[in-house]
């Protein structure tokens, strides 16, 4: 098949951004037959759209593009998709042993972890999280580290440079965070520049990473990088969650634990 120079690449890479403002989906071949092209023109024209943050690419073709809307305080989203929080908790809680040393982070998803661990022996938690340091206070079998810092009011987390020196100092085997957003092409990213140094290093002290996000957090982006998608080991979220998301982050050896 050759390729049909009319209309230009630029022109029918907007026209594949408008057909997926009517669809929920195009596939490779649906481009093919649309504007006459190539496979390989075809595929081009995806990466292109992806690489601008315009779709996302899945296998076989590419859904619209999300962007995730802006954080709400801590306080204020305690009750968003309550229930979805609640069973990611005890499911990435099943993946804390008796003994082990784990980070919690900040977040309502983290905190339904730390409601979910009460009963382990012998647990060393680090955390920069003051709702998680409440939750486990008095526990004989915890012993809770806490990771000082300035107090980000809205999220009620420790961050900064006096919080990011305490986490050169520890190792955790495993660390388990939220994150507003992660996608295959941007990975992990949040909306709150200042706390990205504190996250990145909150990531290097853990031998496994395990990210407890609901489906309104897959396949998005926001607006500062923290990591590629590969820092994550595990991903615990909702059944919501895109089929062909869960896949490619399985085709990337990411664990994924639906809930």
């Amino acid at each position: 098949m050759t390729d049909n120079n009319s209309p230009s690449n630029t022109e029918r890479q907007q026209l594949l951004v408008k057909l997926l403002e009517k669809q929920p989906r195009v596939t490779v071949a649906q481009i093919c037959e649309e504007f006459s092209v190539s496979e390989a023109t075809a595929r081009r024209d995806l990466e292109t759209l992806a690489a601008h943050g315009l779709v996302q690419r899945v296998h076989g073709g590419a859904i619209p593009f999300q962007r995730a809307s802006p954080e709400l305080p801590i306080l204020e989203r305690s009750q968003e998709q309550e229930q979805e929080k609640q069973r990611i908790g005890k499911a990435a809680a099943a993946l804390i042993a008796d003994g082990e040393t784990v980070f919690l982070g900040s977040g309502t998803t983290v905190l339904e972890v730390a409601k979910n661990i009460k009963e382990r022996r012998n647990l060393t938690v680090l955390t920069n999280s003051l709702p998680v340091i409440n939750t486990l206070a008095g526990l004989s079998e915890i012993t809770v580290v806490s990771l000082g810092g300035m107090l980000r009011d809205s999220e009620l987390s420790f961050i900064g440079h006096i919080t990011e020196q305490s986490l050169s100092e520890v190792r955790a085997d495993k660390v388990v965070i939220g994150i507003r957003a992660l996608s295959l092409e941007h990975g992990l990213t949040n909306d709150y520049l200042p706390e990205t140094l504190t996250d990145r290093a909150i990531l290097g002290i853990g031998e496994q990473v395990i990210i407890v996000a609901d489906r309104t957090k897959c396949g998005c982006v926001s607006t500062a990088f923290l990591a590629p998608i590969t820092a994550v080991h595990t991903l615990v979220t909702d059944e919501g969650v895109s089929k062909e998301f869960v896949s490619s982050l399985r085709n990337e050896g990411i664990r994924v634990v639906i809930a």
